[in-house]
């Protein structure tokens, strides 16, 4: 895939597919167009139980959009459960551009000013695509995407695209949709003005929490 830009990659997203590499040492990218597709109702948001008692504890502090490049490379990273990712520098250089234009995004857990968690996205409309995710402490990742939901349901975004369904994501109510019902939703949700929000100021995050479902 020669020649790919940021302004080829929104386009593409607006059209329901995504780049992804072969592996962190491959240099080509290829196209992905599920035939089903993982979406994270934001309405029917499910917050375990557990994960709740932790983030009323707030042992991380939570930025957005503060180390963007490093969230990505920290997604790049291989670990025990994964030891190679489709992250590669191609990947990272579009994503980082998209970062720079406004449209992708970041969230990170910090702990003591050391960086132990987070995720990034695409926001375009009112859908908001997961990229990827990463967890150096407990549940890091997890209070990410929860901070994530609170924003995008702050910001009025209507879809969120979580691209597969993975057993992480299976607790918070993942679904899995076909090609065409994506479409559909994706359609809608680009017609919607959403406004990704930065900062969510703590009476907003706590209205958030005390309006999702709590699950076992």
């Amino acid at each position: 895939m020669a020649g790919l830009t940021p302004q080829l990659l929104l386009g593409a997203y607006a059209s329901g597919i995504f780049p992804m590499a072969e592996s962190r040492h491959h240099r080509e990218l290829f196209w992905i167009d599920p035939e089903l597709r993982g979406v994270l109702p934001l309405e029917d948001f499910h917050l375990p139980r557990r994960l709740r008692r932790t983030l009323k504890r707030a042992p991380y502090e939570v930025r957005c959009d503060t180390a963007f490049t490093e969230v990505v490379r920290g997604c790049a990273e291989p670990t025990e459960a994964r030891p190679d990712t489709w992250i590669n520098p191609e990947i990272e250089r579009l994503y980082t551009a998209l970062h720079e234009m406004g449209f992708a995004h970041s969230i990170e857990c910090w702990l003591d000013d050391r960086m132990v968690g987070g995720l990034y996205g695409v926001a375009l409309g009112g859908a908001f695509f997961g990229e990827s995710m990463f967890s150096r402490a407990r549940d890091a990742s997890k209070v990410a995407l929860v901070h994530l939901v609170a924003r995008l349901c702050q910001g009025g975004f209507r879809l969120l695209d979580t691209q597969f369904v993975t057993e992480h994501l299976q607790q918070f109510g993942v679904i899995e949709i076909s090609r065409s019902a994506y479409r559909s939703r994706l359609t809608e949700a680009l017609r919607v003005e959403a406004r990704f929000y930065g900062e969510l100021d703590e009476a907003a995050f706590d209205a958030f929490m005390q309006s999702i479902t709590q699950t076992s």
